[in-house]
């Protein structure tokens, strides 16, 4: 029960972490790029390192014991895969003004071009768009956190601050374009709040539809799948993003701090 309310206390802060975000963009002129660089590259490093040393062996052990070593193996290689295919398809299916991948700065976004009629238009679409992307994105992220929680809680607080890092940015998405398309902060929080809303959503559905059919089959499927997620958004969306803003390698400085912090974090909870 303790790891429950955890697991539904991680995913509700990382989803919310959109609306911090959001709160940031109304009182800031400009984007601190420098520091967003190496933040998106910690959090990519924290997401990498813990898929690839710690979830993955978990979801071949599970599966070995359910399904024997060699099919075990076999499975736990397609549920990683899978996961990645996941969320490949959703990228697609997103379409490519709201794709939540795309950084936007407060300074791109000045008050006099937001005020031009047919470009507020299209601001409040982006908007929308973003926050709907962004929605579906953290839904998988949801189940990733609170999947990871139940199992070992010393896995689920490094991988809820490091999504609640990289939606931090998403946030400053939604809500710079819809805040100067209709001037209105309370709009462009309500937006990203609601968003951010979709992990514990993604959560919940985790605990309803999964729990009860949990074994050790599944959940070495589930676990599988979510290191492949995750290993997926690092290098496609945070990686990409960090590298964009990086003037002198803050962001491989960020993925190495990351990774370091979270074998760190591994090694003193064993």
């Amino acid at each position: 029960m303790d790891n429950l309310l955890l697991a539904f206390g991680l995913t509700l802060f990382a989803g919310l972490a959109t609306g911090i975000g959001s709160v940031l963009a109304f009182f800031t002129s400009t984007t601190n790029t420098k520091f967003l660089s190496y933040s998106l590259g910690f959090s990519a490093g924290v997401m990498i390192y813990v898929s690839m040393i710690e979830i993955f062996p978990k979801a071949q052990e599970a599966l070995v014991v359910a399904y024997g070593e060699t099919r075990g193996a076999w499975y736990t290689v397609l549920g990683f895969f899978g996961g990645m295919l996941l969320i490949a398809l959703i990228d697609k299916l997103i379409p490519k003004q709201g794709n939540p991948h795309e950084v936007r700065k407060v300074e791109d976004m000045d008050e006099t071009e937001a005020k031009k009629a047919k470009q507020q238009g299209e601001l409040m679409k982006m908007g929308t768009f973003t926050a709907l992307a962004i929605a579906i994105h953290n839904f998988p992220e949801g189940i990733a956190t609170f999947t990871a929680t139940l199992q070992d809680p010393s896995l689920g607080i490094p991988i809820a601050i490091a999504i609640a890092i990289h939606n931090i940015p998403e946030g400053i998405a939604i809500s710079v374009p819809v805040y100067f398309a209709t001037g209105s902060k309370k709009k462009a929080f309500k937006l990203s709040f609601l968003s951010g809303l979709a992990e514990p959503a993604g959560a919940l559905i985790a605990y309803l539809v999964l729990m009860p059919f949990l074994s050790d089959g599944l959940f070495g499927i589930i676990f599988a799948g979510v290191a492949g997620i995750m290993v997926f958004i690092s290098l496609d969306e945070l990686l990409p993003a960090a590298k964009k803003y990086d003037e002198t390698h803050k962001s491989i400085y960020g993925l190495v701090a990351g990774m370091i912090v979270m074998a760190l974090s591994l090694l003193l909870l064993m």
